[in-house]
């Protein structure tokens, strides 16, 4: 199953599974549960040229059908400007370059990407909560 997600990723989709779960909220929808909830995107593809950041802009019609506020990682960490190395991620949010057959695992690089965007993500949700 990760490898067919994975192949449907590096089209800069989200996979059939997810978009049959957004087509399944319309409750959701029509009684506004989901309005100002925060969410951020994150994504794995099989290459580098495999559409992480249309991944990302493509599901936001989810999120804004929703009133979800989106939350996006910028460039808040260094490695995504790292060039000596395979890096997955963009300012769109964390990834991971994981070859067509699901073989490479995150490398260091990626893993503390997404921690600094799970941090960020924390700390925005935190200062919103408090207002």
């Amino acid at each position: 199953m990760l490898t067919d997600i994975l192949h449907v990723f590096q089209f800069g989709s989200a996979p059939a599974q997810v978009k049959a779960f957004w087509d399944s909220t319309g409750q959701l929808w029509a009684s506004g549960a989901l309005q100002g909830k925060m969410a951020a995107t994150f994504f794995s593809t099989a290459s580098q040229g495999g559409g992480q950041e249309c991944t990302a802009l493509s599901f936001l019609p989810n999120l804004v059908h929703h009133g979800m506020i989106y939350v996006p990682l910028g460039y808040a960490n260094t490695n995504l400007f790292s060039v000596d190395e395979v890096v997955g991620g963009s300012p769109w949010g964390a990834g991971t370059v994981a070859n067509g057959d699901g073989s490479r695992q995150p490398s260091e690089k990626e893993l503390e990407i997404a921690v600094t965007q799970g941090e960020r993500f924390a700390q925005t949700v935190a200062q919103y909560l408090s207002k």
